[in-house]
């Protein structure tokens, strides 16, 4: 946990000791938590982490995702669900720094509630993503995040998630080399 976390930052749940507070976390710090990578990890920096209750991280958007290629030619606006996927980040970052055994384990989307976009995000924008636990177990959480750019409110939404063994979903991934043996494609 030591190559993942702050100096300063408390070891995983079972612990007597530790501070409440982690952060901040840099790039490489965020991908030994989470599995996400480019381009579709959401989050640039971790500020700050109050276990068990709040995290705030930062996401910069830039003119060069892939994303604005096709949304839209010109008018490039980032996708409010790759907004809420950048809530739901944060929230795994949150859930996932108190599991031990984290790298056996994904979090996964279970409901999304009360969605609002109050106005488009941009790139050059660097989004405020700040994500408040309502309800907290080892194996599920449910967050409210608000999304703030230059200290306007851009979008938010409740978003429940669970944490699943990755070896539970080890079948619904393709081959290597073939294709998906599911899928008749004749």
């Amino acid at each position: 946990m030591s190559d993942t976390l702050n100096a300063t930052a408390a070891p995983a749940s079972g612990s007597e000791t530790g501070a409440t507070k982690i952060g901040p976390l840099d790039s490489r710090q965020i991908q030994a938590i989470l599995p996400h990578r480019y381009p579709f990890l959401l989050i640039d920096r971790v500020l700050e982490i109050d276990r068990k209750k709040r995290i705030v991280v930062i996401k910069n958007v830039t003119a060069n995702e892939p994303v604005f290629a096709g949304h839209f030619p010109g008018s490039p606006i980032m996708p409010g669900v790759l907004t809420v996927e950048a809530m739901a980040q944060a929230g795994a970052v949150l859930l996932l720094t108190e599991l031990n055994d984290r790298e056996q384990k994904l979090v996964f989307f279970t409901g999304i509630e009360k969605a609002r976009f109050r106005r488009p995000v941009v790139p050059g924008d660097q989004l405020r993503i700040e994500v408040d636990v309502l309800s907290w177990r080892s194996i599920a959480g449910r967050m409210g995040g608000k999304v703030f750019v230059d200290g306007k409110l851009v979008a938010e939404a409740i978003i429940s998630c669970a944490v699943v063994d990755r070896q539970q979903n080890a079948g619904a991934v393709t081959p290597a080399g073939g294709a998906d043996p599911n899928v008749d494609e004749g």
